[in-house]
């Protein structure tokens, strides 16, 4: 499974994709392996319900557009705040000290 997924990966990253795909797999539990794909999935789910509307596009632009404006319509939902953030911020601001934009 994963080699058919690095396929998909350019050379250049493939080295950290799998460092990251390492991750998940050794994970404990699936939610703590997981967390990070919500976007993902959530943007997956907005494509399957376009393609069950409308399953056939006269041409490539017409389903550019069509994704398009279901990522729009998706964002609007990406409301959600970071969790953890402070946290998050905190260690970056040590890590990346006069890098962050305050």
């Amino acid at each position: 499974m994963v080699r058919n997924t690095l396929k998909y990966v350019a050379n250049k990253d493939m080295k950290a994709f799998a460092t990251d795909l390492k991750t998940i797999y050794t994970a404990p539990d699936e939610k703590t392996a997981f967390y990070t794909t919500n976007a993902l999935g959530s943007l997956n789910s907005c494509y399957r319900r376009l393609n069950k509307q409308k399953s056939v596009f006269p041409s490539p632009s017409s389903l550019m557009k069509a994704l398009y404006l279901a990522i729009f319509e998706a964002t609007k939902k990406w409301t959600i705040p970071i969790r953890n953030w402070g946290k998050v911020r905190g260690e970056l601001s040590i890590m990346y000290a006069g890098r962050l934009i305050d």
